[in-house]
């Protein structure tokens, strides 16, 4: 028998230390060689650490949300055979340790993402009763759709209780780069209507006529598109603000943010060079990107880099929306929900599908006027969509 500890490695870049996001194994439980140990997440990216020994754990020396440098021992191992690297090996007349008080071990032998355990407890479902469908049999919440479809559902119980939730991971980079936002930058709202019925039937007639290796069109393809096409003649909006340099960066080439909600939180999955796509190819690159995003396969690379961010809830968009820009950029657009109502068009009353588009500016790089001109010129681009493909 030996002792075995595994510390934080170095995951390059420079880190010196990582966040503990969630643990995949408890005290006590015996795991194999490569096993999924623990999430962790740097400035750079979330990494899956694996356990590079086979052998029963006597201690978690991190509990989520707290901090790890690198080299720092994360795992206590007791192995049935010695290890190969003796360096790694405590010695024998050495007292094991007491594992530190972390939470209920249970529910962290099953794998299943932080957003899936939280709902898991908000609808009082133990973890254990449900099949998992996911890699390595992680449940997802899919698999609790189909678990309280199946009738197994809980109990309901009322509860004075007050639960708090520790910000971490994903989660807790989201609320400082939004606080980050919102304190450095003023920003300036604007809200425009926008008659898309035009571009609805043009959107719905390629949908309907696209072949079978094409994407499905959506209202954020024709938008990718009359951003590119407006930017050129409002440059400041393209651009970056250094505010600690007193710098502006002006781009030339278009690289558009597109805010994705995922499992684990938002995520800002780039498009790059938007000025070189048509409409099937931006409609391509949008659905790629969110489907790393979403599967948590995107790259760093593929996370950064954006001049300026498109956010939109689709159907879920509401009337008007107050979009946080994405720093460093100065400008962020928003579409809303499309909706039937009234308008009137020359002295008569019709019904049209209108579309809100909320934006943020930075006003201490934007005018107020060169703000409106720009959604005005975007304005008229969706709602006249033929202009969109005129050089």
């Amino acid at each position: 028998m030996g002792r075995f500890v595994f510390k934080l490695p170095d995951v390059g870049e420079g880190t010196a230390e990582a966040e503990i996001v969630a643990w995949h194994v408890a005290v006590g439980e015996h795991v194999r060689e490569d096993q999924l140990l623990v999430d962790v997440m740097t400035d750079k990216a979330t990494v899956e650490m694996t356990s590079p020994v086979a052998g029963t754990i006597v201690a978690l020396n991190a509990n989520p949300g707290e901090m790890a440098t690198v080299g720092a021992p994360l795992v206590e191992f007791e192995l049935e055979t010695a290890p190969a690297l003796a360096s790694a090996i405590l010695p024998q007349s050495s007292p094991p340790e007491a594992p530190p008080e972390l939470s209920d071990a249970s529910p962290a032998t099953v794998l299943a993402a932080p957003a899936v355990r939280l709902r898991a407890a908000d609808l009082g479902i133990d973890l254990h009763s449900v099949p998992g469908s996911g890699p390595a049999g992680r449940i997802t919440h899919g698999d609790l759709d189909d678990f309280l479809a199946g009738g197994s559902k809980p109990t309901p119980h009322l509860s004075d209780g007050v639960e708090e939730i520790k910000l971490i991971g994903l989660r807790r980079k989201i609320a400082e780069k939004m606080q980050e936002s919102k304190r450095r930058i003023p920003h300036a709202g604007l809200v425009e209507e926008i008659d898309v019925t035009e571009l609805e039937s043009l959107r719905a007639h390629l949908n309907a006529t696209r072949r079978a290796d094409q994407p499905k069109l959506t209202v954020l393809s024709f938008l990718m598109l009359a951003l590119v096409r407006a930017l050129p003649d409002y440059p400041l909006i393209n651009a970056h603000f250094d505010d600690e340099a007193g710098v502006i960066k002006r781009f030339k080439a278009v690289h558009i943010g597109i805010a994705t909600q995922t499992e684990a939180g938002l995520m800002v999955p780039v498009v790059r060079h938007a000025e070189i796509l048509d409409l099937w190819q931006a409609a391509g690159a949008v659905a790629a990107m969110a489907a790393k995003a979403r599967d948590a396969s995107a790259k760093r690379e593929e996370l950064t880099g954006s001049t300026i961010t498109i956010t939109s809830l689709g159907a879920l968009g509401g009337i008007a929306s107050t979009p946080i820009i994405n720093h460093p950029e100065v400008a962020i657009i928003g579409p809303n929900a499309i909706v039937e109502r009234p308008v009137v068009r020359e002295g008569h009353i019709t019904i049209r599908k209108m579309m809100n588009l909320s934006s943020s500016f930075d006003h201490r790089v934007i005018d107020g006027s060169d703000a409106a001109n720009f959604v005005k010129r975007v304005k008229a681009l969706l709602e006249h969509p033929a202009l969109l493909f005129i050089a």
